[in-house]
């Protein structure tokens, strides 16, 4: 988890960029550099990095001896860096992971380098042979990145907008790099004309070719017997569990007892025992007291895996502290993605503060890719369920991915999201539609059949059923939302609310909380990003 930032064609002031390029310092705390680009005036980059992969020489932007024509930017990691390192014979010049984007890029080019890549990853690649500046990131948007350009044929590109704001003159030249796979983007630099060049997967998922192979190899050659793809699937989950370890620093888990954080602890504390770690797995779990649903599920898997367990409390004024910190972190006014957030931001705080925990394991993903959520029971057909799945996940950088990221990263912290592995997707996305459908229910109803009887987690939790983050967190039958409700029912008079239609036309206020959280946002962004916010979470059929 890193800060990268790029300004092309901006002829503001050094001290205005650098004001902009410390935006987001949070998300790299460990080194800074900002840089002026040779040749290429009235640009910058920035680079904020937090140190997990390599040692000085991960420091960005780099550019290898190799190819001085290329520069590099990235906030990820590459899970096979080693592989294609030997499999293409490519000496390096430093120990970074990030290093073997230049030497696909140059071998290949930016389409085939992003797709030879398993990893989670956003990053910039400026060419000044070909006179073009590549933008790449991972399939679900683990790692994300945004970029803007103006009519006055500026470039901006950035971690998180808003740093990007200066440049938003109309929200029609705001794009968002999640939206696609990779993008190239013309630069000449006399006149600085900035061209769509290519666009991969504006609306499908992209799976990858040697990810297809896996499927070939497990749907067809070891066919579907379903004992067999129950251990196709315990084994392919358990190496993106095992390859999310990589890194210097100490890793820990977020539980809330609840099947997805389960499964990802459990083999977390088991994989860093093979791999001969001394220290206990340390996991956090967060509630309105001790007595939190969450709290309570939680303190049972953390003794069934050994781990040394944190129980972290907050009180409604706490939690109510936090609500414009997260907003202004979270870049959004969505409801569903703020009320999650505010327990997770304040437990995140807390790692961060209190514990020398720098790599964060979490269960997010585990929902849109096997048919977690409740209104999944609703689904007309398993192919109904199916598309649902391809829909969440295509948007999954705007809600559950965009909280775990900004979440962790406002504190320096950097998330691993096993659910969400390629390989594993690619795999699990493709086994019939009606075998990954919810059944007696049961939500999830393969994945947790798929660990039974393996004793990786006490079996009541393995089918313990779905329950949202803001139900779980709350106190005496009251889920935290509800404590929100409440309590924004004395802030808000009727009559304001009453005028709310009026003051916004786009995505208009339902509720009170929706309200309240809307106002913070304009004060914190003004208008330009009102647009960027959609409420498409649930599907049609479940309405």
């Amino acid at each position: 988890m890193c800060g990268i930032w790029a300004l092309f064609g901006c002829d503001c002031s050094d001290l205005v960029r650098c004001k902009e390029a410390l935006k987001v310092a949070h998300r790299g705390p460990d080194s800074f550099q900002i840089n002026n680009l040779e040749g290429l005036k009235n640009s910058m980059v920035a680079f904020h990095r937090l140190h997990v992969v390599g040692g000085i020489g991960g420091m960005q932007p780099m550019i290898l001896k190799k190819y001085p024509h290329l520069s590099l930017l990235c906030n990820g990691e590459i899970y096979n860096y080693k592989t294609l390192q030997k499999e293409f014979d490519y000496l390096f010049q430093t120990d970074c992971d990030c290093e073997i984007i230049l030497h696909l890029y140059n071998e290949f080019g930016g389409k085939k380098a992003s797709q030879l890549l398993d990893g989670v990853f956003a990053f910039i690649v400026i060419d000044t042979k070909q006179n073009c500046v590549m933008l790449s990131r991972d399939s679900y948007g683990v790692r994300p990145l945004y970029y803007v350009t103006t009519k006055a044929g500026v470039l901006g590109a950035c971690s998180e907008v808003k740093v990007l704001i200066i440049l938003i003159t109309d929200t029609r030249f705001l794009s968002l790099i999640n939206t696609l796979r990779h993008l190239v983007i013309s630069l000449f630099f006399n006149y600085y004309y900035h061209r769509l060049f290519d666009e991969l997967i504006s609306n499908t998922l992209f799976f990858w070719c040697f990810f297809n192979a896996l499927k070939f190899i497990f749907l067809y050659l070891l066919g579907l017997e379903e004992e067999t793809v129950k251990r196709n699937i315990r084994y392919l989950f358990s190496r993106a569990v095992d390859k999310r370890l990589m890194g210097s620093r100490r890793v820990g888990s977020l539980l809330s007892g609840g099947l997805d954080s389960s499964v990802v602890a459990a083999l977390t504390a088991q994989k860093l025992k093979e791999h001969g770690v001394a220290e206990p797995l340390q996991t956090f779990t967060i509630g309105m007291n001790s007595d939190s649903t969450d709290v309570i599920a939680a303190r049972k898997v953390a003794r069934h895996i050994g781990s040394e367990h944190h129980e972290i409390t907050f009180t409604l004024e706490e939690g109510m502290k936090a609500v414009k910190s997260v907003i202004f972190t979270l870049e959004t006014y969505d409801v569903l993605a703020i009320r999650p957030s505010v327990p997770m931001y304040i437990l995140c705080q807390h790692i961060s503060r209190n514990t020398n925990n720098i790599l964060i394991m979490t269960g997010e993903g585990a929902d849109e890719v096997a048919q977690g959520y409740l209104h999944f029971l609703e689904q007309p057909t398993p192919e109904d369920g199916h598309k649902e799945s391809m829909r969440q996940l295509q948007q999954i950088y705007m809600y559950d991915v965009l909280r775990i990221d900004r979440c962790t990263a406002a504190h320096g912290l950097e998330i691993r999201a096993p659910f969400l592995d390629h390989a594993f997707t690619s795999y699990y996305l493709n086994l019939p539609a009606d075998m990954r459908a919810p059944k007696n229910g049961i939500e999830k109803y393969f994945l947790r059949a798929a660990f039974a009887g393996a004793n990786l987690i006490p079996n009541n939790t393995l089918w313990r059923k779905k329950e949202g983050f803001s139900t779980g967190v709350g106190e005496e039958g009251t889920s935290w939302f509800e404590h929100l409700q409440q309590h924004l029912e004395g802030l808000i008079t009727n009559n304001e609310f009453a005028r709310a239609s009026q003051s916004y036309t786009h995505n208009t206020p339902r509720t009170k909380e929706e309200l309240f959280y809307r106002q913070i946002f304009e004060k914190k962004f003004g208008s330009k990003l009102d647009r960027i916010c959609t409420y498409q979470r649930r599907p049609k059929w479940a309405q």
